[in-house]
């Protein structure tokens, strides 16, 4: 059975949600070749011009445990490896897992007996739909690489992380590079309530055709439940921290409540008034006061 409460009256599902983000990056090699040299920094020689989709076994089996990830990997021609994740929601141990995922395509490509010379560069792409790094309101690019703290232009080369805060992004902030904005609008323009399409992602024939892939028409009924229990998932998680935040705020405030009492019953003590009036004074017991 269909489920009849997709949010919005537009013609198109959200491309950051599981099921979309991989039928547009998993499935089409052109579209996601387009995305990882439009968004990461490689040299006018290094484009991709050709990808092999790789198993995706870095992602946890239980899909609890990944309800704001999606991701896609693939190597291309010089053997060199991609991941494109997708997080909805920042939490501070995203860039460890990032770090780890990484780590294993390096491992993941040398038997025991094989020549380290053999290992091939690994960029990690990661897409987030939230704030997550202390930087200014419109650095939402963040490029990480293995380099000399002294001299930076001194580098490891092997292992780079990308990682973009969506809600940052502003198309006048990098509008040399056309095909990235187009991506990027694509992910932040795009959703369940829209219904004019910015022109620029009409005429452009690669995000034409992911504006082709998630909309609503083309999916199965099938497709369409997993969309919307995706959502149901990650709006449960949303309100699991939610609810966490509050409680740890609450204790930091009645922590600092008790913090206040214990300053103010010690300069009482200090002045030489009963215990009893401190007591009443602060709402702390006597056993409590004769303590401090």
């Amino acid at each position: 059975m269909r489920y009849n409460n997709i949010h919005g009256n537009g013609k198109y599902l959200d491309p950051k949600a599981d099921l979309t983000f991989k039928l547009v990056f998993g499935e089409h090699p052109d579209l996601v070749m387009s995305l990882l040299n439009s968004l990461l920094p490689l040299e006018p020689d290094g484009q991709i011009t050709d990808v092999e989709y790789l198993p995706n076994e870095m992602v946890p089996e239980n899909p609890g445990k990944k309800n704001s990830i999606v991701d896609v990997r693939c190597t291309d021609g010089r053997g060199r490896q991609f991941i494109v994740e997708m997080q909805l929601y920042w939490n501070p141990w995203f860039q460890r897992r990032v770090l780890l995922n990484a780590s294993k395509a390096v491992i993941k490509q040398l038997d025991r007996n094989e020549d380290y010379s053999l290992l091939q560069p690994v960029y990690c792409l990661s897409l987030i739909n939230d704030i997550g790094f202390e930087s200014g309101p419109d650095e939402f690019y963040h490029d990480y690489a293995i380099v000399n703290t002294l001299h930076p232009e001194r580098r490891i080369d092997g292992l780079r992380l990308v990682f973009v805060e969506l809600p940052k992004f502003k198309p006048k902030t990098i509008a040399e590079k056309k095909m990235a904005v187009l991506w990027l609008r694509f992910l932040t323009e795009i959703g369940e309530r829209t219904v004019d399409v910015p022109t620029e992602l009409l005429d452009n024939k690669l995000t034409s055709k992911a504006l082709g892939i998630i909309e609503k028409a083309a999916m199965s009924d099938e497709q369409l439940n997993a969309y919307e229990h995706f959502w149901l998932a990650v709006h449960d998680e949303e309100a699991i921290h939610y609810g966490h935040y509050i409680k740890g705020h609450e204790d930091g405030l009645q922590q600092g409540r008790t913090e206040e009492k214990i300053a103010i019953a010690k300069s009482l003590k200090q002045m030489g008034l009963p215990v009893d009036q401190i007591s009443s004074a602060t709402g702390l017991t006597l056993s409590e006061i004769d303590a401090l």
